[in-house]
């Protein structure tokens, strides 16, 4: 059986539509026995020695005439998903019957479930492990990276909606000190470290805590609420003069946390901005940290290692990797979360 190429599709006639696109989910009927293929399904139909040859050309060739503007990459994740034994299309609107693509590469149906049940179980973006990804084209989708030995790495990413249960009432102007790159609070209240988890004791965590060292984050949140008496411009000041712009991203998601109940902790051992715990009763009495938070621009630009290096980091210690999407513009944090995928 051969194909035709006809205006960046290939034409297959005779029996193709109960042999590829009914049986097997291929295509794209257009009367008759007559099917359009994409190419990477024309491609996989070559591979598969289902087709003969595309207006004369082999697999060999027909990868060959085609190995531009991301193809190669998306035939591999394409031929990949197949063997799993899922059926997909390329997202195409006149491919997709009855859902919709929402700017991926390749849609996956469910196992057992074709184009035509309105059922989805990936939406999958395809990028070589040397492209870029904004991060804001995440968030609804199944991240395939292609790397360069011809390996795919599936990352599921979501838009979650952190929130927790953990929570104290603030004091009102406690007695603190402001120093180069932290403050320190004199006399707190236990709640505020016991049942809080604000700060550090000064002398370590098993002393009596008769002061607690805050970091400027932890310093210019209880700051703008009168819980110390520290001037909030002057800590915020002080912050951006220690880490520029990115302090303000912090703060902002700092404060987030805190008020959807989530208690943020620095995550510098991790690599990370901040570590939460969402339960948080006690210091006595708490778990292991459930969320890895990095905190970026809104426009930031992930490279694939990048993203790999982050979500490899966090299953390595048991949590979820969660990116904070800061626009300065935009009431809202933007929540996108990032982890592996085996489909």
């Amino acid at each position: 059986m051969n194909g035709h190429l006809d205006d960046g599709v290939v034409r297959v006639g005779r029996d193709a539509r109960q042999r590829f696109h009914d049986s097997r989910g291929y295509g794209y009927p257009l009367g008759g026995g007559e099917i359009a293929l994409a190419p990477v399904e024309a491609a996989h139909l070559l591979y598969r020695g289902d087709l003969d040859a595309v207006d004369g050309m082999d697999f060999r060739a027909f990868l060959r005439e085609s190995a531009e503007d991301g193809f190669v990459p998306t035939f591999l994740v394409y031929a990949d998903l197949r063997e799993r034994g899922f059926y997909l299309s390329p997202a195409r609107a006149d491919w997709l019957q009855t859902v919709s693509a929402d700017d991926a590469d390749l849609v996956v149906y469910p196992r057992g479930k074709g184009p035509g049940d309105g059922a989805v179980e990936y939406r999958i973006r395809v990028v070589g492990e040397r492209e870029s990804v904004p991060a804001a084209d995440l968030g609804d989708c199944v991240l395939a990276v292609v790397d360069e030995e011809s390996e795919i790495t599936y990352f599921e990413t979501d838009r979650p909606d952190p929130d927790g249960t953990a929570g104290v009432d603030l004091p009102t102007r406690v007695d603190a000190d402001l120093l180069a790159d932290r403050a320190v609070c004199w006399g707190p209240p236990t709640r505020l470290y016991d049942e809080g988890f604000y700060g550090t004791p000064l002398s370590g965590r098993d002393a009596e805590h008769d002061a607690l060292q805050l970091s400027l984050v932890e310093a210019a949140y209880l700051a703008e609420r009168d819980a110390v008496t520290l001037d909030p411009a002057t800590v915020r000041e002080r912050g951006r003069s220690v880490e520029g712009g990115r302090f303000d991203r912090r703060l902002r998601v700092y404060a987030g946390l805190r008020e959807r109940g989530v208690v943020p902790k620095t995550g510098f051992k991790f690599g990370a901005d901040f570590r939460t715990y969402a339960e948080f009763e006690s210091v006595d009495e708490f778990g292991h940290s459930e969320l890895l938070v990095r905190v970026l621009p809104a426009g930031h630009v992930f490279s694939p290692r990048s993203l790999s290096l982050d979500v490899r980091l966090a299953n390595g210690v048991r949590k979820e990797m969660v990116f904070a999407l800061v626009d300065e513009s935009a009431a809202d944090v933007t929540w996108l979360r990032a982890g592996r995928l085996t489909p």
